[in-house]
């Protein structure tokens, strides 16, 4: 099994709290703790907590905390194939408040990987799934040599220029910035998948809707950030080991359930012995 992420970093501050202050309020933190997030990292974890490894196409800041964030996911088991830019990393500031939600702040511009970088893309030939989360229309169409390919709604607009097929997309009900309807983009998609929280969602394939259920929880509600984004690389694995749609939403449910019940982007996500 090989699997791959072509997406983003940020470096997340996070600082737990009873409530997210109103407009003038001052709050106290009841914890604080930073890591490497960004829906890109936090797939590209989930995969290789699934499938053993996982190639990151990314970008970094060349910057301190450029390089931590190399360390980190590095350590974290990912093979970086990381361009650099000569500018700040960017950063991001996360409340998580006592009801386990995220509210976040994002700081500077988004750093991704584009076809021009010198990296190993020739790897992606190789591939059995990428997850994309960030790229030119160029990377995209290089994802495309890979057995399957899967993106976020958030990349719309890059997904219509590329002008190639996915084989699923994933997207919300509830975040508008993460739409998609029918037509938005041709070729349309093989498989689209609808995420509403703890309220489950739905998935379209062959022409069929369906709905799906979420997923129990393995314990108590932490922390709800990337949980989206483990879902999405949960439906990104199941369909390169082969699953169908039905088996592959059931295992993204059960990735994004997992990771509400850790601390930060990676802590509560699954690992393949919890398939078992």
């Amino acid at each position: 099994m090989r699997v791959a992420v072509i997406g983003h970093i940020e470096w997340i501050e996070f600082v737990r709290v009873a409530r997210v202050p109103a407009a003038g309020d001052i709050v106290h933190a009841l914890d604080a703790w930073e890591g490497p997030g960004g829906g890109g990292a936090v797939a590209a974890v989930q995969l290789a907590r699934l499938a053993g490894e996982c190639t990151f196409f990314t970008a970094l800041g060349d910057d301190p905390l450029g390089a931590r964030a190399r360390a980190e996911l590095t350590a974290l088991g990912l093979q970086l194939e990381a361009a650099v830019r000569p500018v700040r990393q960017r950063r991001g500031f996360t409340y998580v408040d006592d009801a386990g939600e995220r509210t976040i702040t994002v700081i500077g511009g988004r750093l991704a990987p584009v076809a021009a970088d010198p990296l190993a893309w020739d790897l992606l030939a190789a591939v059995d799934a990428v997850y994309v989360t960030a790229g030119d229309p160029d990377a995209l169409r290089l994802a495309r040599r890979a057995r399957k390919v899967v993106t976020t709604a958030r990349i719309l607009p890059t997904l219509q220029a590329a002008g190639i097929v996915v084989d699923a997309l994933v997207c919300s009900s509830r975040d508008p910035a993460e739409r998609y309807a029918a037509g938005d983009l041709d070729p349309a998609p093989r498989l689209v998948v609808r995420t509403a929280g703890s309220a489950g969602g739905s998935y379209e394939v062959d022409g069929d809707y369906r709905q799906y259920a979420a997923a129990p929880l393995p314990g108590p509600v932490v922390d709800a950030y990337g949980c989206g984004d483990s879902f999405a690389a949960g439906l990104t694995y199941a369909l390169a080991t082969g699953a169908s749609a039905d088996e592959a939403v059931r295992l993204a449910a059960r990735c994004g359930a997992a990771a509400l019940t850790g601390r930060g982007p990676h802590d509560g996500q699954l690992h393949r012995a919890d398939l078992q």
